[in-house]
């Protein structure tokens, strides 16, 4: 077709329909029916809302749908209209069949924690009683206060005696969304509701709220018996060396007093063994051997079940009470049995157990502990000292929460194993493992991952004498290092680039960056309320959602914002960050600029690479079993930092925390090379997914 015919083209009229019938046949394609988005709608609502409510996302599953059926796609604002029925459809249907299994006492009770007054007048009396802002309300600081607070609101929660399987069937996202949507709401707004929406938004809360307090708590637990022991070291170690001295060739030291213990057996200590060994030399040693064998353990222990006895013990009971713990390995069961002894005896002043309860040993205690939990009396009688006991089981209980050997009943992090995998993983186990792109033959998956790294480390033990720039270090245990490559001389023109560019934007602000960020990207745009409904007019929203991530981005803050002559005021800046601002939208926002910054890179004048996209590290939380797993002394808990280096079709780089080297960040022959010290070793494998091990 020529150009002339194109631009002359009708786009309307009944040539083009002529013209669309015809490419319908040849491609065996049909206009849609009513019927058609009927079913459309309810196939939605079976398949694909039941896990995903993103619009961008059903518009994309709507498009391929209709491919697959053969249906020429209707106009994009039918579209809109068709998913928009169907999520009301399908949020009428999920509220009804969820408020459903809600026993009328439950709805009572939670028709009274949105009534604000009369949760107060109950509050007044019982201890165990809060409204719904005291729920969503944060902790704050860690001490007993805030611990029974939070111990407290889960007995709340608790009290409205949900089904226990009623979200079981649900995907996290959709009940993160409706617990989202009541997050943002006040009581009042939640009040005006129909009852089966609010029913629904609150009993979703308030499930998601159980498990992230529940999951507190066990972390708490974790962090004070980590705190205890940690503390008590450094103590005994602060006492220790003030005069500590250590004594170097003990066993010459052994051998001169023997020999002169045999010479002269008559004699007395302080003719024979002091000539030989000075008494400054033996008080050292006195000294060392406490500061390392079981008199050192002693110590530490004493310290600890002080700490423990004086200031934690009011707190370990309490957590103990409002948690359930459970193992799925019969090897961890004394540990569950012996938190229920402990249990049993809260509040008692006995100073050993009773001997008629099975105290359990082994399994519980390491050897090194019994000898401090297992006390002798005069008459040659065993008995178990309670405080003891108590240090040793909750030391074993942290070492296998970690690794979840043993997990708490409603916790979502530290829950049961097993239900980590999909409910149907069984079922479409061969499904999955194509999804993740591995075998299902673990004896296949371990000899192509042998094969790789065995060939890695021939081609490293290959090149690695012939490079000149990289070493292996002799120190902590042979760190790689490499050096950095000599950067290119800079272009003449560069300086006077700069100076131009500075010049014409002088003092930018970076509120008019951002601005003009989203006036050529549109990012706004991906930014949607988490209610059922949009009523603000977009450009005041698109102003006030500028704002909010102005001020959080900048640690500013939303109160100095509206303070700054903005036009804005604090409340509304607060209603668009909790009901837009979530991870969600962020992560589509944050695509959207990174796909426009690559747009506008322009490699015939600049070359390639020159315009990237990272972020500072971050840290992860993991479990213990990942050998990248350390504790982090600024962000504190265990983890690995992960810094995002965004390219096409490659990104993470990730390092542990307290690793220091210097890398390249690019190489190659045109391309300019730079440097990245600090705290990463990493490079950028273009158009190759980058793994980490």
């Amino acid at each position: 077709m020529s150009a002339k015919e194109w631009r002359e083209y009708k786009w309307s009229g009944r040539t083009i329909e002529y013209h669309r019938a015809q490419i319908r046949t040849f491609f065996g394609f049909r206009e849609a029916t009513v019927a058609d988005f009927h079913s459309l709608s309810e196939w939605l609502s079976e398949n694909v809302l039941t896990f995903d409510r993103n619009e961008q996302h059903l518009t994309e599953t709507v498009y391929q749908r209709l491919r697959e059926l053969k249906i020429e796609p209707p106009t994009s604002e039918r579209i809109e209209r068709l998913i928009r029925s169907a999520l009301h459809s399908y949020e009428q249907n999920f509220c009804a069949t969820i408020s459903e299994q809600i026993l009328p006492e439950t709805q009572a009770k939670i028709d009274a924690i949105l009534n604000t007054d009369q949760a107060l007048e109950e509050q007044a009396t019982q201890s165990h009683s809060f409204d719904f802002n005291h729920l969503k309300a944060d902790p704050g600081r860690v001490g007993l206060d805030s611990l029974l607070k939070e111990i407290d609101k889960l007995e709340t929660i608790r009290q409205l005696e949900l089904p226990e399987n009623l979200f079981a069937s649900i995907s996290p996202k959709i009940i993160y969304h409706y617990r989202q949507r009541a997050s943002a709401e006040p009581p009042r707004e939640l009040r005006r509701h129909p009852d089966p929406i609010r029913y629904t938004l609150v009993a979703a809360f308030c499930w998601q709220r159980s498990q992230e307090i529940t999951d507190s708590l066990v972390e708490l637990l974790i962090q004070i018996v980590h705190r205890i022991g940690i503390r008590a070291e450094r103590k005994v170690d602060k006492e220790l060396i003030a005069d500590f001295k250590r004594v170097s060739g003990k066993n010459n030291i052994l051998f001169r007093m023997a020999t002169a213990s045999l010479e002269h057996p008559e004699e007395s200590v302080k003719d024979v063994i002091y000539p030989v060994v000075s008494p400054s030399t033996l008080k050292n040693l006195v000294k060392e051997f406490k500061s390392s064998g079981p008199t050192y353990r002693e110590r530490v222990y004493t310290v600890m079940r002080a700490s423990y006895l004086h200031h934690y013990r009011r707190m370990v009971p309490q957590i103990l009470e409002a948690l359930e713990f459970r193992s799925n390995n019969e090897v961890y069961q004394p540990v569950i049995k012996a938190l229920e002894l402990i249990k049993k005896y809260t509040g008692s002043s006995q100073h050993y157990y009773s001997p008629e309860d099975e105290v359990l040993i082994d399994g519980v205690l390491k050897n090194s502990g019994r000898e401090i939990v297992v006390e002798v009396d005069d008459s040659g009688v065993e008995k178990i000292n309670r405080v003891n006991y108590e240090i040793s089981v909750l030391q074993a209980l942290r070492e296998q929460l970690r690794s979840k050997e043993i997990w708490v009943v409603g916790a979502k992090r530290y829950g049961n194993p097993e239900s980590d995998l999909p409910k149907d993983f069984e079922v479409q186990r061969q499904v999955y493992y194509q999804a993740l792109g591995q075998p299902t033959d673990a004896e296949a998956f371990i000899t192509s991952l042998q094969q790789k790294m065995a060939l890695a480390l021939e081609k490293l033990d290959s090149q690695l004498p012939k490079n000149p720039r990289v070493k292996i270090l002799t120190r902590d245990n042979g760190w790689i290092s490499v050096s950095p490559l000599e950067p290119q001389p800079e272009p003449l023109n560069l300086q006077r680039l700069k100076g131009e560019l500075f010049s014409r934007w002088p003092m930018t602000s970076l509120l008019d960056v951002l601005k003009e960020t989203d006036l050529r990207v549109g990012f706004t745009e991906q930014f949607h309320s988490v209610a059922s409904r949009e009523t603000l007019d977009r450009k005041i929203l698109q102003r006030r959602l500028l704002l909010c991530l102005f001020g959080l981005g900048t640690n500013t803050g939303l109160k100095r914002i509206s303070s700054g002559g903005t036009g804005e005021n604090y409340p509304d800046l607060l209603y668009v960050k909790r009901r837009y601002l979530h991870k969600e939208n962020l992560r589509n926002a944050i695509i959207g600029v990174v796909n426009a910054i690559f747009q506008v890179r322009l490699p015939q004048i600049w070359g390639e690479g020159t315009t990237a996209c990272a972020s500072d590290s971050k840290k992860f939380g993991s479990w213990d079993q990942n050998l990248m797993t350390e504790w982090h002394i600024r962000y504190g808990g265990r983890g690995v930092m992960i810094y995002w280096h965004v390219e096409k079709k490659s990104v993470c780089i990730y390092n542990t925390p307290d690793s220091f080297q210097i890398g390249s960040r690019s190489s190659g022959g045109d391309k300019r090379p730079q440097t990245i010290a600090g705290r990463m070793f990493s490079g950028l494998n273009h158009l190759k997914k980058v793994r980490a091990y």
